[in-house]
């Protein structure tokens, strides 16, 4: 990786909207350092979401292949951003790609950019599941783009130590945090009340909730539902804010199984500074986001981790994070001691965020300075 002299060109990929929240940090500290020339290439396999977040940050992508389709595949997804970032490195070849995390957009970049000996560069490598199936597709997405990748940037030494386990190199692991808690200090720093929590009073307990995986279409997230249900009745003066998800098969499950029920307020998907207030306000927050596993833990929130097993058990094992699954019975269980014990709840405010401490850009890009020279 030795650098021919002139500014080092680095293309960072990204393709749905946590892959911009997490990635932007890190364009940021390329940017604002002159001894590197970056350039943001977006997949679009979301599409204006991915925009909405990028420019949260005041990025603006240099290229968008603009994937997107209605009810896409995998398929799809996989080969348009094969072609695309394919040709783009081509016609604009780079020193390093990097890309973030485990979507389609990551392992089909990185598969490009291994076809062209381009070095890629694996930002938040090594987390693992150790099931394909949960999450999915995403667990098979990051184990093949390690593969791929030979700078892995690894937030938690456990994700070190699981890409060890597989045969990495110590020479290409670097642990560095993860760079969503960046994204979040930068975004509470500039924090303002969005418009949809005044929809609720300032007293109300206000549970935030979200839920997409593939895994959990269909019976699963009905399961969620009806605890969502049972706790409303339990408690009448609880409020559920549900950010609804673009796939129709979420929105149409999660919007028949609750659109009569009172404690619960549906939005749209929320832009990224609303969504932090949003966690910020919450007395605790579910959902079956890896990203929310992280930022839950830094902003002190209790989190019920709605998934069988979590790639993050940094979480589980730092007590910042509950695993109940899509069962009726755990999430009732788990959320009613929440809303009953409050010494309990409370708790969860002196356990500490092991994901890191907002810094971990700047470390990524000091990395890659010092093996370019």
């Amino acid at each position: 990786m030795t650098h021919q002299g002139g500014k080092i060109k680095v293309a960072c990929v990204v393709g749905t909207r946590p892959e911009a929240i997490k990635m932007a940090p890190l364009v940021l500290a390329l940017r604002s350092d002159p001894a590197f020339e970056a350039r943001v290439l977006a997949s679009g396999q979301h599409a204006d979401m991915l925009i909405q977040a990028l420019a949260h940050f005041g990025v603006e992508p240099d290229a968008n292949l603009n994937v997107m389709r209605e009810r896409q595949t995998l398929d799809h997804v996989t080969t348009a951003v094969l072609k695309g970032v394919g040709d783009w490195l081509d016609a604009n070849p780079q020193e390093l790609l990097l890309v973030h995390g485990d979507t389609t957009t990551a392992l089909a970049a990185a598969l490009a950019g291994f076809y062209r000996k381009t070095p890629v560069g694996h930002v938040e490598a090594g987390l693992r599941s150790r099931d394909m199936a949960h999450p999915f597709p995403e667990e098979a997405n990051r184990v093949l783009t390690d593969r791929l990748a030979s700078l892995h940037f690894a937030p938690t030494p456990l994700a070190a130590e699981n890409l060890r386990a597989e045969g990495i190199g110590e020479e290409g692991i670097f642990v560095t945090g993860n760079t969503v808690i960046d994204a979040l200090f930068w975004t509470l720093a500039r924090l303002r009340e969005p418009e949809v929590l005044n929809r609720f009073p300032e007293d109300a307990p206000l549970v935030l909730l979200t839920a997409h995986r593939r895994e959990s279409w269909g019976k699963p997230l009905e399961d969620i539902c009806t605890a969502v249900r049972g706790l409303s009745e339990r408690h009448p003066e609880l409020r559920f804010l549900v950010p609804l998800h673009k796939n129709p098969q979420v929105r149409d499950t999660m919007t028949e199984a609750l659109r009569d029920c009172s404690g619960v307020t549906f939005t749209e998907p929320l832009d990224y500074p609303a969504f932090v207030a949003a966690m910020n306000r919450s007395l605790f927050i579910m959902s079956d986001s890896g990203g929310v596993q992280e930022e839950a833990s830094a902003l002190k929130k209790p989190l019920l981790i709605l998934r069988e097993v979590s790639e993050r058990p940094e979480a589980l094992d730092s007590g910042t994070g509950v695993l109940v699954g899509t069962s009726r019975v755990r999430i009732e269980r788990e959320a009613n001691r929440l809303l009953e014990d409050a010494l309990y709840r409370k708790s969860f405010a002196e356990r500490t965020c092991p994901f890191g401490d907002g810094n971990a850009a700047a470390r990524i890009a000091a990395i890659i300075f010092r093996l370019k020279q």
